[in-house]
């Protein structure tokens, strides 16, 4: 078996061409193989790029999610001859490394060609030509020109995709659902937010490529969160650093008074509540008028459909409670709920406990509590909108190689309790899940705070 993928990847070293001494810029134009109507880029590219920043860049003006391996080779044909990544030489393969092999060392003239396998299973392919020789460098990347959406990762290469465009263009017709999905909520849910097919803008493509631009130059991180980032570029997938790099108008420590005020308005609320401590019910529940109290002050009332006098036929009551616990807020001895010494200091001041969640976040001892919090806290923390971050949260923790098992791609769930801290934050108890909607720029400036070091 061995033999036979040494003679399918082909024995022939890639012959590199004498780095010019003066670079020049390629446009180009990007194509997936076997897509019909086509999917393509233009791009203008700086021929000093390195093979894994053209990887970043193609990743990024596709709209790929970068979940997978890639192989950079010089021709169409499999066993044309292809550069190693560094994962597959931790692996044991041989040949040449892409990292130091520059984009003008391959390419030269109108008509070269170079080619990008991604994903090995689904089986990507994408052709790049040289369409024009430009004699002055682009200044940055960008893309110039496009058509239609980048399929969704893991949906079976160019003939899942296929079906899955022809349902969507369809209008969600059941007769057209894909194989695969019990339905089309299970399907709608599965695939990106908003994705259609026939959905591309430059602008957007452009916008992404100013982003990924920033992951040359990675945030400083640390601990816990540095070691899932290497973790990740190991195997070449840069999506956790891309989002740790996403510039924020809001920095960690522009938050005003008046937003942390607004940010903490909910357990403030249960802390006044509590008051000095209350005595739980037998079975360790907050006695029925704490519950109402809370749920009417709180905005619960407004939009449950419960009496909110039970803390167990409250969930929303019960999250709170949960998370108070998990941040240290309160404590239990004896059946008494009270506030702790670090609540008593920080309940009447908003930036105190503001700083207070930010230090013990991500909550959790166990690696898929800490996991799930690090990557919601990255996700929420580089200012990707609220009905995203379930969906962003999930592919990361894929990428990190955690699965739930119940559906054909095992995307496993974005739940953990640093991820209901973060909706309380942006206002979730006051207008239910449903409402959380947008970009909360003291939310995302303060899960950003939890990502750098101390």
């Amino acid at each position: 078996m061995a033999g036979l993928l040494d003679g399918l990847k082909g024995d022939q070293a890639p012959t590199l061409l004498p780095t010019p001494p003066e670079v020049r810029g390629f446009r180009v134009r990007l194509d997936l193989r076997g897509a019909k109507p086509p999917v393509w880029r233009r791009l203008e590219l700086p021929g000093d790029l390195t093979l894994p920043q053209l990887h970043d860049v193609i990743q990024t003006a596709m709209g790929w999610y970068d979940s997978h391996l890639h192989r950079f080779r010089t021709g169409t044909d499999h066993r044309s001859p292809s550069f190693i990544t560094q994962f597959d030489l931790d692996e044991g393969e041989e040949g040449m490394l892409e990292d130091d092999v520059r984009l003008d060392q391959l390419l030269a003239e109108k008509g070269d060609e170079l080619c990008y396998e991604y994903d090995f299973g689904d089986g990507w392919d994408h052709r790049l030509v040289v369409e024009e020789v430009l004699a002055e460098p682009p200044s940055a990347v960008r893309c110039i020109g496009g058509r239609k959406a980048c399929p969704p990762e893991d949906c079976g290469g160019i003939g899942g995709y296929e079906q899955l465009a022809a349902w969507v263009r369809s209008g969600y017709d059941d007769a057209l659902l894909p194989e695969g999905f019990d339905n089309a909520a299970h399907a709608l849910d599965w695939l990106p937010v908003d994705w259609h097919p026939d959905h591309f803008e430059v602008d957007e493509a452009n916008a992404a490529l100013a982003v990924a631009v920033l992951v040359a130059e990675p945030v400083a991180i640390a601990g816990e969160l540095a070691d899932l980032a290497e973790q990740l570029d190991r195997r070449g997938i840069r999506r956790l650093r891309e989002a740790l790099s996403r510039p924020l108008s809001h920095e960690p420590t522009d938050v005003t008074d008046a937003e942390a005020a607004r940010i903490t308005g909910t357990y403030r609320i249960f802390l006044d509540t509590v008051g000095e401590g209350v005595t739980l019910t037998g079975a360790g529940y907050l006695p029925p008028v704490i519950v109402e109290q809370f749920a009417e002050r709180s905005g619960i009332t407004t939009w449950w459909i419960g009496k909110a006098n039970r803390e167990d036929l409250t969930p929303a009551v019960a999250d709170v409670h949960r998370a108070a616990r998990a941040l240290g807020l309160v404590s239990v001895r004896k059946g008494r709920l009270s506030p702790t010494a670090a609540a008593r200091r920080c309940r009447q001041d908003p930036q105190a406990l503001r700083r207070h969640i930010i230090g013990r976040l991500p909550l959790g001892t166990k690696d898929a509590d800490r996991q799930s919090g690090w990557m919601a806290l990255a996700v929420v923390g580089s200012g990707t909108p609220a009905r995203a971050w379930d969906t962003e949260i999930s592919e990361l923790l894929f990428d990190l190689g955690w699965r739930s098992g119940h559906d054909r791609v095992s995307w496993p769930p974005p739940d953990s309790a640093t991820l209901d801290v973060l909706e309380h934050l942006a206002g979730a108890v006051r207008t239910g899940r449903r409402g959380l909607e947008g970009v909360d720029l003291a939310v995302a400036a303060t899960a950003r705070a939890a990502t750098l070091p101390i």
